[in-house]
């Protein structure tokens, strides 16, 4: 009796095994929505809809990038939060919702630390002050903008791509540092900020490269200094903070995928080598170091760590300002 007990059990546990193995063989069956909580046409939607077209031709399924966006990113990422676990809902975001909500919206309905299922950081940016056409004969560096904000303080105009957004922060960031203070107009997005940027409708922004680096390039916008620790190699001849005499100001704007908390690990790990495959493709890799974007590519593990060091620190930055999600 007892050998009938264990051959069954044994029966029942290699059935288990077997459809475990066959549920994570055809992951995915059906399309996979790709969630960004901004508009289409920004930096994030550019660098989702790339590597999303790259993983559907891998997995032979469509990811289908839907854009949700509001309240500083946490529209989409609570949708993701929310959904269930099974690798048919990822969300793509710059680092808004992940470290800078949490400090900005009261009653966020998702934990940042917990709620998701980090998986990688695709790619990282500086940010690079430029000024608008009308200012382009005035403010030639970075002293002549501090000067311009002491002259006019509170009246010269910061366009970001939205309260508690990578350029908003550094805004602020280079305001605390400097002993200015600009007037922030947040738009819901990089798109129409930098639109209203060219038309001279606001001063001066603090952009992702790859945002604007194609205006750069035509004389459209001024480009006086870029935030990386280093120089850009698109941006060669443009000093970084540091170099321009303001120290502190070394700020990445990051873009990077995660899913629900508790996604199967056989999930993850498929997704994870799908996008860092996508990710070290010639052409795609190429795409990005030419708009300025660097690689990052990290595992999990990297990312998980590293959002928590981003939280802390951009929590400094938001009680020292005083910054609102208005």
């Amino acid at each position: 009796m007892n050998s009938l007990k264990n051959a069954k059990s044994a029966l029942c546990a290699g059935l288990a095994t077997l459809c475990l193995a066959t549920s994570a063989w055809a992951w995915p069956d059906k399309s996979v929505t790709i969630i960004v909580p901004f508009p289409a046409g920004g930096s994030t939607d550019t660098i989702a809809r790339a590597v999303g077209n790259h993983l559907g031709e891998q997995f032979k399924q469509s990811f289908v990038v839907d854009n949700k966006a509001g309240a500083t990113g946490s529209i989409g990422a609570t949708q993701v939060a929310r959904a269930p676990a099974d690798g048919y809902t990822l969300l793509v975001s710059s680092l808004a919702p992940f470290v800078v909500a949490p400090h900005l919206i009261k009653g966020l309905p998702y934990d940042p630390l917990k709620d998701f299922t980090y998986l990688t950081v695709a790619v990282q940016t500086p940010n690079v002050l430029v000024v608008s056409p009308p200012l382009a004969s005035k403010v030639n560096s970075v002293q002549d903008a501090i000067a311009l904000l002491k002259a006019k303080p509170g009246t010269v105009s910061f366009a970001t791509s939205g309260a508690g957004s990578s350029d908003h922060l550094t805004a602020e960031l280079f305001w605390q540092k400097t002993g200015t203070k600009g007037l922030h107009i947040p738009y819901k997005g990089g798109a129409p900020a930098v639109t209203d940027l060219l038309g001279g409708q606001v001063d001066m922004s603090f952009q992702n490269v790859n945002t604007v680096i194609a205006h750069i390039r035509s004389g459209k916008l001024k480009a006086i200094a870029v935030t990386g620790d280093k120089r850009s190699p698109v941006l060669p001849d443009v000093p970084t903070m540091a170099e321009a005499g303001v120290q502190g100001v070394d700020v990445y704007a990051w873009q990077a995928f995660a899913a629900p908390k508790n996604l199967p690990a056989d999930i993850r790990a498929q997704l994870h080598a799908g996008i860092i495959k996508a990710l070290k493709d010639p052409a795609l890799t190429k795409q990005f170091t030419d708009a300025g974007l660097e690689i990052v590519g990290n595992t999990p593990e990297q990312f998980t760590q590293f959002q928590a060091r981003e939280f802390a620190r951009w929590k400094q930055v938001i009680d020292t300002g005083g910054i609102t999600a208005n």
